[in-house]
């Protein structure tokens, strides 16, 4: 194990930080969820808002206004989540202040999203709220919502005219598209030209929580605010990369879902693709929205596609977990989960190699796995260097080096770890593995705050640098279409193939072996 040494930690007062910080003063307006009665909002969205609002980045006219299927008044709605906050908020409670000013602005309108009848009379509660607090017409539609129903419900707010395409002279309207971005490249494309026609592409906020989170975006400034990485950040001094994102849980009654999705949509089609751009992209001209989506979506564009079955074979895993025990409790397999079949061939673990075909990158391999009832629960990439070019030790007992190395933990402990060569202390000549270590947790007062919450404030501010575009959303199914593809017309391997606990099925390890390298699983 390296040892480490201390690294002094960031400034809080730095002036990256402080423009962090973010506008003192936001147009007021009024955030409108529908399919409030799900859980995402209890567990999500009501926590971010109040931390929000115990941070001081609420607007100070500001109110909510809810909706959902669910037959429920207003008080019932706001105990439910206030209850959801106590228990999901990050970083400590709000005040008793924070608190009632949120029971207060709260309304919640039962109302099918789809029925034209209902949401005009959603309309109607929704111009009196927004006279009431002088929102001046800024409307942000979350639409936590299956893909399915997204584009007639659009549709309906458009025809109901509580949402105008480009907004209005005086007043700005916006969407939040919960993912999945649909399920296929063909029903994305077909999503995408639905929102066309109501909306303009700066209304729409394609929502990945992953790019939320701290240490993702920590990616651009670790690479584009300093002058240490960016000269060994290519093909002549990375070996390879692997992004893994893994987890302890299994679907936790989300089988319904699952057996539509699987991990390559769950998680790949969108977060570990976007993860991977983050930390491949050339340096965009400026810190914007469209200028950072620039470079990621000419990544998608330059990665490797595996179209032939062959290929697909040659380079991906799948797996499924079987029954077993985790932390001494036994655990159902994936085919003993509510709502999945009995005899489903659904993956809940995936390997992938990819390539760039880029001047960066080229020949560089990316491995790339994510599942459930994993080993735990992490978030990690983990960058190798090459070996030096030539052993001038050979005189003493460090004949093999091992290389350097760069882990970036988004999650859990979110930090930075860098392990490079030093002499043991003696009068040998011999190496040992040291490493420099920085955590968030080091030197700050301030906890990170949560993606949504972090999320939720950009689309207040309309800054769609953390939101996918377009023509990403269609690159990225472009990268994932053949794979799943190949999945469905292929004979699909002998499930379960792996048990709760482990890091998968043996073939993800042969998948890396098969390139004299191995997986890191620290």
């Amino acid at each position: 194990m390296a040892e480490k040494l201390k690294v002094v930690p960031l400034s809080e007062n730095c002036p990256c930080a402080e423009a962090a910080r973010g506008k003192a003063h936001r147009d007021p307006c009024v955030v409108i969820i529908l399919g409030a009665s799900g859980d995402l909002t209890r567990r999500k969205l009501l926590p971010a808002i109040a931390a929000l609002g115990r941070d001081g980045h609420l607007p100070e006219r500001f109110c909510l206004m809810a909706t959902g299927r669910k037959s429920m008044s207003t008080p019932e709605f706001v105990r439910s989540m206030m209850d959801g906050i106590d228990k999901h908020i990050e970083g400590g409670p709000p005040s008793a202040e924070v608190l009632e000013r949120l029971s207060k602005v709260m309304e919640y309108v039962p109302a099918n999203p789809a029925d034209r009848g209902e949401i005009e009379h959603l309309g109607r509660r929704l111009e009196a709220l927004e006279s009431k607090y002088e929102t001046e017409g800024n409307r942000l539609f979350y639409l936590s919502l299956p893909p399915s129903v997204v584009s007639d419900t659009v549709k309906t707010l458009s025809a109901a005219g509580l949402l105008t395409k480009g907004g209005t002279e005086r007043s700005w309207q916006r969407v939040v598209v919960e993912k999945p971005f649909g399920t296929s490249l063909a029903t994305a494309h077909m999503l995408n030209e639905d929102l066309r026609e109501m909306l303009i592409e700066d209304q729409i906020f394609r929502i990945d929580h992953y790019l939320g989170k701290d240490t993702v975006q920590n990616l651009l400034m670790l690479r584009f605010a300093n002058v240490l990485f960016e000269p060994v950040w290519n093909r002549n001094y990375v070996d390879h990369v692997q992004i893994t994102v893994s987890e302890e849980i299994g679907i936790e009654g989300r089988g319904a879902y699952f057996e539509e999705a699987g991990i390559l949509r769950d998680m790949f089609q969108n977060h570990l693709l976007q993860t991977l751009c983050l930390f491949t992209m050339e340096p965009p001209v400026n810190f914007t929205a469209d200028a950072v989506r620039d470079e990621k979506t000419k990544v998608l564009r330059a990665i490797r596609q595996w179209r032939t079955p062959e290929e697909v074979a040659r380079n991906t895993v799948r797996g499924q977990y079987g029954p077993g025990t985790m932390g001494g409790v036994v655990v159902p397999s994936y085919r003993q989960e509510t709502g999945v079949a009995p005899g489903s061939t659904r993956e809940t673990f995936a390997a992938v190699r990819f390539f760039i075909d880029n001047w960066r990158w080229q020949s560089v391999p990316f491995y790339l796995r994510s599942g459930k009832r994993l080993d735990r629960r992490i978030s990690t990439i983990f960058l190798q260097f090459k070996t030096v070019p030539h052993m001038m030790f050979k005189a003493t007992d460090s004949d093999r080096i091992t290389p350097n190395s760069m882990l970036i933990r988004i999650q859990p402990n979110e930090g930075i770890n860098i392990s490079f060569q030093a002499k043991a202390p003696g009068v040998d000549v011999s190496l040992r593995t040291v490493s420099f270590d920085f955590s968030y947790n080091n030197g700050s007062t301030k906890r990170p705050p949560s993606a949504y919450q972090t999320l939720l404030l950009q689309t207040m501010d309309g800054d769609a640098t953390l939101f996918t575009r377009r023509d990403e959303t269609e690159a990225q199914w472009q990268i994932i279409d053949p794979i799943l593809r190949a999945w469905q017309e292929g004979k699909a391997p002998s499930f379960p193939n792996y048990d709760p606990g482990t890091w998968g099925p043996s073939k993800s390890e042969e998948l890396i072996e098969r390139d004299g390298r191995d997986w890191f699983n620290g």
